[in-house]
C-alpha cells in the first residue's frame, strides 16, 4: 500500500509488544503495518511471577499473561507465534523467519526493525546440566515444566544453583512447596548485587528459615541416576542430594542475531542504543528490553539490567518514535527489590566495588532502625547502608535488608539518585510520618544523617 511503512518486531514479550502496541495507537493500519515474531507459545507475560506461581502464591499461567496473541491481532498487530527469526539482512532491510512447526522459511522486509530478543539464562557447560530434573525459570513454559516435575517426582529435596534474585525467590517458592532447600553460591555471600556485609544479613536470615546456604562453593556437575534423572549436585565441597535442581545463575543478553549482523554490542554483550533506543549507527533499527545495555546515571557507564519495568519503558519509547512522536529513555540508577519468605531485600545505585571500579572515593554508613515507631505494634527491624561521594556528598547508593516495610523505602533513594542529591539535602526531605508507618526519622533519613556527618 502506497505510503504504508512496515514495522517488524523480533520478540513478543514486554519490550517488543509494548513497542508494537504504542506504535499502533499512534498510526493506523493504513499507514503502518506491524508484524511481530515470537518463537514461544506465549506473548506479553510476566516472567517475574514465575517464582510466585511455583510457590502457589498466585495462579498461573493465564494470570501472568497481560495480553494474548489473539488480543494483539485484534488490535492490528500481525503476531506470529512459534516463529523464530534466524537472520537479519541489515543492508537489504529484511529478516528471515522460520515457522517452528513446519520449518518453512520466508523473508520479510521492514522500514523499521525492533529487536526485543530478551536474555538467555546462564547454563554452564557442566556434566549433567541438561539432565531431566534440571530446570530454568526464564519463561512460563519453564515454570510449567518445573511444576510438573515437582508433582511427578513428589520432590522433597531441592537444590538451587545461584543465590541472586531468581535464586532466593525460587528458594522461597520451593520452601512453600514443602521442600528441604539448599542454595549453592560461588560467591562469599548470597545476593552479590549487595555488598558482602549486607549479603551476610541475607544469609543469616535464610539460614534461620531453614534454607541451607552453601557459599564459596562451585558447582562442578549434576549427578544423575540410572534413568538419567537428576539425583544431586556435585560441588567443590561435595555432593548435595536433590530431587529437583533449579538454575538461578542469572541471564545474558540474547544478541546472537545482532552480533551476526554486525550491530554494536557493549561489554556485557547487550546492544548499544542512543537515548531514543535506536541502535547506534542505524537510523531504522531499534532495540529494547533484556537484550540492551542502558546508561547508568550514577556511574556514567552502560550496563545490562534485565527487568520488566525497563523493558516496558523501552518499548513505549520505541513505539512512540516509530509511530511518529519523540521520546527518550534517559537511563537507570539500578533499583531492584526482592524477598525470600518474610525478608525484604533492596538496592539502588552503586555498591562499594562499583564505586571503586569507576574511580570514586566514597564513605559508607550503616544504621539499624525499624519500619514503624518502636512502640507501635508490628514494628520490624531493618538495616540500611548508604554510600556517598567523599568531598561532594553526592549520594551513590543505598542497600536495605529487613522485614515488612523495608524494601520499598529504597524508592526514596532512587529518586534522590536520579536528582543527584547530596546526603545533606536528603536529610531535609519532607517524608510522610505517622507511628504506624515510620519512626519520627525515617530509616533512610537516619542513614543520610549519619553519612552526612562522615562527609563533614
Amino acid at each position: 500500500m502506497a505510503g504504508q511503512r512496515r514495522m517488524v518486531v523480533v520478540g513478543g514479550d514486554a519490550a517488543g509488544m509494548s513497542a508494537a502496541s504504542r506504535a499502533r495507537r499512534l498510526r493506523d493500519r493504513e499507514h503502518l503495518a506491524i508484524t511481530a515474531f515470537e518463537r514461544g507459545r506465549l506473548a506479553s507475560y510476566s516472567a517475574c511471577g514465575i517464582p510466585y506461581w511455583t510457590g502457589g502464591v498466585v495462579d498461573g499461567p493465564d494470570a501472568l499473561v497481560a495480553r494474548t496473541p489473539e488480543a494483539h491481532r485484534e488490535r492490528g498487530i500481525d503476531l506470529r507465534m512459534l516463529t523464530e527469526v534466524t537472520e537479519l539482512d541489515v543492508a537489504g532491510q529484511r529478516v528471515r523467519a522460520r515457522e517452528l512447526t513446519s520449518g518453512r522459511e520466508t523473508w520479510h522486509g521492514y522500514d523499521d526493525l525492533v529487536l526485543a530478543t530478551g536474555a538467555r539464562p546462564l547454563r554452564p557447560p557442566l556434566e549433567g546440566i541438561d539432565a531431566r530434573g534440571v530446570y530454568g525459570v526464564q519463561t512460563l513454559e519453564d515454570g510449567r515444566a518445573l511444576l510438573e516435575g515437582l508433582e511427578r517426582t513428589a520432590a522433597r529435596r531441592a537444590v538451587v544453583i545461584g543465590a541472586g534474585y531468581i535464586g532466593v525467590e525460587m528458594a522461597e517458592a520451593l520452601v512453600r512447596r514443602g521442600c528441604a532447600v539448599t542454595v549453592v553460591e560461588r560467591s562469599a555471600q548470597p545476593m552479590a548485587t549487595l555488598d558482602p556485609d549486607m549479603g551476610a544479613l541475607v544469609r543469616e536470615a535464610m539460614s534461620g528459615m531453614g534454607i541451607e546456604v552453601v557459599t564459596d562453593t562451585a558447582v562442578t556437575g549434576v549427578r544423575t541416576g540410572a534413568d538419567g534423572e537428576a539425583v544431586g549436585v556435585a560441588t567443590s565441597a561435595g555432593d548435595v542430594p536433590a530431587d529437583v535442581v533449579v538454575l538461578g545463575l542469572g541471564v545474558r543478553p540474547e544478541t546472537s542475531l545482532a552480533a551476526a549482523a554486525g550491530l554494536p554490542l557493549g561489554e556485557s554483550g547487550g546492544l548499544l542504543t542512543d537515548l531514543a533506543m535506536r541502535v547506534r549507527g542505524h537510523a531504522n533499527i531499534w532495540a529494547g528490553g533484556d537484550c540492551v545495555e542502558v546508561l547508568d546515571l550514577v556511574s556514567g557507564r552502560t550496563r545490562h539490567i534485565a527487568l520488566g519495568t525497563h523493558a516496558n519503558k523501552h518499548g513505549q519509547v520505541i513505539g512512540m518514535n516509530v509511530g511518529g512522536g519523540y521520546a527518550t529513555f534517559p537511563g537507570v540508577v539500578g533499583t531492584a527489590v526482592s524477598k525470600v519468605c518474610d525478608l525484604e531485600i533492596a538496592r539502588t545505585g552503586l555498591r562499594e566495588k562499583d564505586a571503586r571500579a569507576v574511580g570514586l572515593r566514597f564513605v559508607t554508613a550503616t544504621i539499624e532502625s525499624t519500619s514503624r515507631a518502636g512502640y507501635y505494634p508490628g514494628a520490624r527491624e531493618m538495616t540500611v547502608k548508604m554510600l556517598a561521594e567523599q568531598g561532594t556528598g553526592r549520594l551513590l547508593g543505598v542497600q536495605i535488608v529487613g522485614r515488612e516495610g523495608a524494601a520499598k523505602r529504597v524508592d526514596v533513594a532512587a529518586v534522590a539518585l536520579t536528582a543527584r542529591m547530596t546526603v545533606e539535602q536528603m536529610t531535609a526531605l519532607d517524608l510522610g510520618y505517622a507511628p504506624p508507618f515510620s519512626p519520627v526519622w525515617d530509616p533512610v533519613l537516619v542513614a543520610a544523617r549519619k553519612t552526612a556527618t562522615l562527609i563533614r
